[in-house]
Order: C-alpha cells, then structure tokens, then sequence
C-alpha cells in the first residue's frame, strides 16, 4: 500500500473556515487520470489540485485541478494554494513560480502575507438569449446577461445576489456554463456568486476563476483597472484584482487546514 500528502488549505481568507477550501497532493509524476478523479470524488472539495516537477518544460510545475466530477480547465483558488504552500512549506526560495496548466502558462508570486496569481482575462459578450432560463432558475430577472467561459448575470445591487435562492436543478441544465451572479458592492467594488452545479459544485465558496471573467466587465464599466471583490457565499471570501491587458491578478491569502495521508492499493 503506497501513501501520497494531502493537504487542505484555506484560500482567500485570513482564517480557517473561510474563503475556498483546496485539496492539493504533490506528486513526483501522474498517476492515472481515473486515480486522479477518484481522489477528488473522495475529497468532496470544489477542486483537488495535483502537481509534479516541470522545469524542461520552461514552467516549474505541471498543475491540474479536478472536482468532484470532472477536470477542469482553468481554476484560481487552488493555484493560489498551491503556490502558497510552496513558498510557505513546499521549500520554494525563488520568488516566482510557473505552473504549466491547460489554460497556459499561470505565474504566481508572494505578495505582503499572501500570495499574487495571474490569470488569462475570459471576456463575454451581452448575450439575451439565455435570459429567460436564468431568470427562471434564479427567481429574479437580470439586468443582463452575458456569455463567455460561464454565463454572466448582472444585477442592480448587492442585496439581490445575496438573497438569490438558485433552482440548482436547472442551472445543472444550463451545462456546459457555470453561472456567475454579479452587481455592485456597497463597501467594494463588485459582489458575486457563483453557481457549478454540473461539475459538482452547486454554489462554490469564492471562485477565483470566475473573476478573470468578471474582471474585464467590471473594469470597463468602472473605467478602473485595480478592484475590489468580495463573494457572498456562506464563507465568504475577499479578493484584491488588477487587469492587467489580457492578464488578471488576484492577490490573496491562504491557511493550511489540514495536513494527511491518502493510502492507495498498489
């Protein structure tokens, strides 16, 4: 029987019990993608992410997340926990790290306490022909609706997005978008929430992916390239973002949780 580390970190939050939850097992190389998805069925978690060595490459880490359910393309919170655990525990001395994913390149970086990421921006586009089946599985009616890597639902204050009562059976219809909810913050920038229920996760703690999303909107709306964000789930979460070209930052911090042992039958 052959044991991996486990750890589960606490990302964009100061504290244990906030922000997002993140599973990560460093590895010295793949093990088989349904191993891989069967870990990550295991831990419940919004995402599970998995790295090994990649210096030939040009990066320094080959980084893959999965939820519960399937791989994914592009996830914030766990690169900033995986970045953070190495520089906080992983004996990383450099001040940068490249993680080679399938959303590119991603750099990371420390920043005060915490940790700063950079993201591809995912621009969206008004899209009304989803109106009707969001607002209905909502129960309230956007100001708008874009499309881009998730669906983009945009509303006119704060107290609305936090008081939503998602039908999550149809926004797991809505397949293969994830659905962002968004309006201005009353002591930030802009609040959001986001609902995934097809991959797993029917309302995810605090979604850094999301805000490369949110980003782009926000910052041409606004006419400012540095925000504020904070995400309404029942955890919560606070993230400090700048648009950079087709680049966004966030910056935040990260807790250690956890810290086990997963045993395999060879």
């Amino acid at each position: 029987m052959s044991a991996l580390p486990l750890y589960q970190i606490d990302a964009f939050s100061r504290r244990v019990f906030g922000g997002n939850p993140a599973a990560l097992v460093p590895l010295e190389s793949w093990l088989p993608d349904a191993t891989l998805q069967a870990i990550a069925a295991e831990n419940k978690l919004s995402e599970t992410a998995y790295f090994v060595p990649d210096s030939g490459s040009g990066s320094d880490f080959a980084l893959r997340w999965f939820t519960p359910r399937v791989e994914v393309e592009l996830c914030g919170h766990a690169t900033l926990a995986t970045a953070w655990w190495l520089f906080e525990h992983g004996g990383w001395e450099r001040p940068e790290l490249r993680f080679r994913t399938r959303s590119g390149v991603l750099r990371a970086k420390r920043s005060g306490q915490g940790v700063e990421i950079d993201l591809p921006a995912r621009a969206s586009q008004d899209d009304p022909s989803h109106l009707d089946r969001l607002s209905a599985a909502l129960g309230q009616v956007p100001l708008l609706v874009r499309r881009g890597a998730n669906l983009l639902a945009v509303f006119a204050d704060e107290a609305t997005v936090q008081n939503l009562k998602p039908d999550f059976s149809a926004l797991r219809r809505l397949h293969p978008y994830g659905v962002i909810v968004t309006a201005p913050g009353q002591q930030c920038d802009l609040v959001s929430r986001y609902f995934a229920p097809s991959y797993g996760i029917d309302e995810d703690p605090v979604t850094g992916s999301a805000h490369a999303d949110l980003a782009p909107y926000w910052a041409q709306r606004l006419g400012k390239s540095e925000l504020q964000a904070r995400q309404l789930s029942e955890r919560g979460g606070e993230l400090e973002i700048r648009l950079d070209a087709d680049r966004v930052h966030l910056r935040g911090d990260c807790v250690l949780y956890l810290r086990g042992e997963i045993f395999l039958n060879d």
